[in-house]
C-alpha cells in the first residue's frame, strides 16, 4: 500500500521546496535507495512539464571507492559531474543508509581530498548558487534509534515534521526577520550561559522549507569580533566522526579563547583548524514546533523548537560577516524550560524567555500557531 504522506511530501518538494516549471530539468541524487519517493517525485517533476534526472548513490560502495580514490580519479569524478550539474535547474538531494557512520574509518585525507575535488566544485560552486534545490534525510531504523524512538514512531514524526505549512511558518517569520534587522545588540542568558554580540547590519535570512527539509530556523551572524562571554551547550554535537558532550565556550572580543568537553583536547583540535574555526560564521534561532529533542542529526536538531545555535566557523554568503575557515560546526542550545530555560534580548529588550516568544508580534512563530 502507498503511504499517502509520501506523495504530500513529493508535492511539496516540487511546487513549494523547488517551485519546479515546465521545461526545467532537475536532477534527484539519493544517496541510499528510496524507491517509493523516488517514483513519487519523478511522477510529480513529470506533471509540471519538467524533465527529472536520477542518480543513485549507495553508501557502502561510496566508501568502497573513497578508501582508495587518488586526486586525479576524484578530479574526473567532479568533471563528469560538474558537467551535468551545470546542466540543471534545480536539485533535489536525499540522504539515506543503513549506516549513518557508514564514512567513519574513510581516512580523513581522503575526505578531506573528496571534498576539495568534488564536493566543493560541484555544489559549493554550481549546485547552491545556480540551481533551485533542496536537501532532506530519509527516515530510516538508523535514525529511528539515534532519535531513542521506534522505526513507526519515528516514520510518523518525519511525516509530521517534513509535511509541515511551510508557507505559513514562512510569513510567520517575516516579523523575526524585521526585528533582527533593525537590531544592534544580543544577549543571551541562561545556566552556565551569558554571552552578548552585534548583529548590526548583517541580514538575518528565514529558512523555511526550501533549501532544507525539516527546516524552520532564522540566521544571521555575529559581528566577528563582538562576541564575548561564555556559552554551554545542552545538546550531543556530533563532529568529525565523534560526539562531542557538555561543550561549554568562553570569547573575548570575538575569538574562543577557552573551550571544553567531553574531549577538551580533541574539541581544540578541531577549533585549531584555522584561524577563522575560533571565531563565530553564523548565529540562528529555532522555530519548528514538532522537532522537542535532540538525536544527533543537525538537520533536524538546529531546529529545536526553543532554541539558538552558535557556530564555529565559516560564515554564510547571505548573512556575511567576513569569516573563513575550513569548519561550519552548528552547537545547539536548547532554552525551553524543560531543558534549564534562558533569555534572549535585542538592544535590552527580552525577546524570548524559556524557548518561548514574549513580543506581541512574534507570536505566530510560538509552536502553537505553527502547529
Amino acid at each position: 500500500m502507498k503511504d499517502p504522506r509520501i506523495e504530500t511530501l513529493a508535492k511539496n518538494l516540487i511546487h513549494y521546496s523547488v517551485r519546479l516549471q515546465k521545461g526545467e530539468k532537475i536532477l534527484i541524487e539519493n544517496i541510499g535507495l528510496e524507491k517509493e519517493l523516488l517514483h513519487a517525485l519523478i511522477k510529480e517533476v513529470y506533471t509540471t512539464g519538467g524533465y527529472p534526472f536520477v542518480t543513485i548513490k549507495e553508501p557502502s560502495v561510496n566508501r568502497a571507492l573513497l578508501m582508495g580514490a587518488e586526486p586525479e580519479q576524484l578530479d574526473l569524478m567532479a568533471k563528469w559531474e560538474a558537467d551535468r550539474m551545470k546542466e540543471m535547474d534545480a536539485y533535489i538531494g536525499i540522504r539515506s543508509g543503513d549506516n549513518i557512520s557508514e564514512l567513519a574509518d574513510v581516512p580523513a585525507e581522503k575526505m578531506q581530498a573528496y571534498a576539495k575535488h568534488v564536493l566543493h566544485p560541484v555544489h559549493s560552486k554550481i549546485r547552491v548558487p545556480h540551481t533551485k534545490w533542496v536537501i532532506l534525510r530519509w527516515p530510516r531504523p538508523s535514525m529511528a534509534q539515534l532519535a531513542n524512538m521506534s522505526t513507526e514512531a519515528f516514520e510518523d514524526f518525519y511525516f509530521q515534521v517534513c509535511n509541515l505549512d511551510y508557507a505559513k511558518m514562512s510569513k510567520a517569520m517575516d516579523a523575526l526577520v524585521e526585528l533582527m534587522n533593525r537590531t544592534d545588540q544580543v544577549r543571551i542568558t541562561g545556566p552556565g550561559t551569558d554571552l552578548t554580540f552585534s548583529i548590526k547590519d548583517i541580514p538575518a535570512i528565514k529558512c523555511a522549507g526550501e533549501f532544507n527539509i525539516p527546516d524552520g530556523e532564522v540566521f544571521t551572524a555575529p559581528v566577528r569580533d563582538s562576541v564575548n562571554g561564555t556559552v554551554r551547550f545542552n545538546t550531543p554535537s556530533p563532529y568529525q566522526g565523534f560526539v562531542f558532550e557538555n561543550v561549554e565556550l568562553e570569547f573575548k572580543d570575538g575569538k574562543i579563547i577557552k573551550a571544553t568537553a567531553n574531549d577538551t583536547d580533541r574539541l581544540n583540535k578541531i577549533l585549531d583548524t584555522d584561524e577563522g574555526a575560533r571565531y563565530i560564521g553564523e548565529f540562528a534561532i529555532g522555530v519548528n514546533p514538532y522537532i522537542l529533542h535532540p538525536m544527533k542529526d543537525i538537520l533536524f536538531d538546529e531546529k529545536i523548537c526553543g532554541s539558538f545555535h552558535f557556530t564555529p566557523g565559516e560564515c554564510y554568503d547571505e548573512a556575511s560577516n567576513g569569516n573563513k575557515s575550513a569548519i561550519h560546526w552548528d552547537m545547539v542550545c536548547i532554552q525551553r524550560e524543560d531543558y534549564g530555560g534562558g533569555e534572549m534580548y535585542f538592544d535590552g529588550v527580552l525577546v524570548r524567555k524559556d524557548g518561548r516568544f514574549v513580543l506581541d508580534e512574534l507570536q505566530a512563530l510560538n509552536p502553537e500557531a505553527l502547529k
